[in-house]
């Protein structure tokens, strides 16, 4: 008579404390937080317009994003994303200044950011060398090439078009024209990662590589395409950026992969890789976006913004490993060694809640 109440017990047991420490729900928080800080602190930070210029800025760190969340799933990272948009902006400024069309411009930058990803890409899955030192490698490499191209020099007069698009917005809505581009590209990364046999692949590869080749999953060959997919998108967010700022230099986004790593990293992907989801990553996005707006909005320099976005970078290691910790000890704190029977539903529950 004693069993059947039980079971209600441990499911009780397991659902709950992990409905409550989902750490997307934390994210949540986070960015309410943010949002009542800038609004306590600053009259301007509810206006409209102060929305449209946050999500413009922080459009090319969001595409960049995308790909990376999909490297980190495959326990592998890419620290060349923004030297590969400062260079994918230098091919675009040089193109230009030589008299080409804009749209071979463009086309030869994404081509420049594919070449960087296939780089990378046989670099770790050819070599077995390990990403985070091969991309930053290829950090300083991708900047110096882009110093190469375009020195101390800028290269700017984009027609209006292009530039419309980088800092425009939809007419009436205040919506940027760039969001519309993230919008597309984030709805094809949420069918391939969570929706498809990639993504599958993707989660097993990260969970363990051996057991993905037992599995016949071609582990070297996915991740080589993952580092190409890295770097064009890399590159398509320096002509983003370009036409943003509607100015080409070799020091574009500088330090924009600390921001990168930190929106995927915090949005709860797990940088041991085989756990994590873009829902989490997009809300880490709006964070990070929305921290370092209220900060401007105060006159925080950026040194201290960076410090800022360290501690969040620092919280995203802990805080998802915390999270899943909690509700396992309070599960097993109940449980006595001769009862091993009752707690094995109710672990089993808090792995999936």
């Amino acid at each position: 008579m004693s069993a059947p109440p039980a079971a209600p017990v441990v499911r009780r047991r397991g659902v709950a404390p992990g409905a409550l420490l989902r750490w997307e729900a934390l994210l949540v928080v986070l960015l309410l937080g943010a949002v009542a800080l800038g609004a306590a602190t600053s009259p301007v930070f509810l206006r409209g317009s102060n929305f449209s210029l946050l999500a413009s800025g922080t459009m090319e760190k969001a595409i960049m994003a995308l790909p990376m969340t999909l490297v980190v799933v495959a326990a592998e990272i890419d620290l060349s994303v923004a030297s590969t948009l400062g260079l994918a902006s230098a091919v675009v400024g040089v193109g230009w200044a030589a008299g080409m069309p804009l749209w071979l411009c463009i086309v030869a930058a994404l081509l420049v950011g594919a070449l960087c990803g296939a780089v990378n890409g046989l670099l770790v899955t050819r070599l077995g060398l390990p990403s985070l030192v091969v991309t930053l490698g290829t950090l300083a490499l991708y900047r110096g090439l882009a110093s190469v191209l375009l020195g101390a020099e800028a290269v700017s007069d984009y027609p209006g078009w292009f530039t419309g698009f980088g800092f425009g917005a939809i007419p009436g809505t205040g919506v940027p024209w760039t969001f519309v581009l993230f919008a597309a590209l984030l709805a094809v990364f949420l069918v391939v990662l969570h929706g498809s046999w990639v993504g599958r692949q993707l989660y097993a590869i990260g969970l363990s590589p051996e057991a993905a080749r037992f599995s016949a999953v071609r582990v070297a060959r996915l991740k080589f395409w993952l580092f190409v997919a890295s770097g064009t998108l890399a590159a398509l967010a320096g002509v983003v950026f370009t036409a943003r700022i509607s100015s080409s230099r070799a020091d574009n986004a500088v330090g924009f992969e600390l921001d990168v790593v930190a929106a995927v990293l915090l949005g709860g992907v797990s940088i041991f890789g085989g756990r994590g989801t873009l829902v989490g990553v997009v809300l880490s996005l709006a964070v990070i976006a929305t921290v370092r707006n209220v900060l401007a909005l105060n006159n925080v320099g950026a040194e201290l913004q960076n410090i800022t976005v360290g501690a969040l970078l620092i919280l995203s290691v802990l805080g998802p490993n915390l999270a899943r910790r909690l509700p396992r000890r309070r599960l097993g704190a109940p449980s006595a060694p001769g009862r091993s029977a009752a707690p094995a539903p109710g672990s089993s529950a808090g792995a999936g809640g």
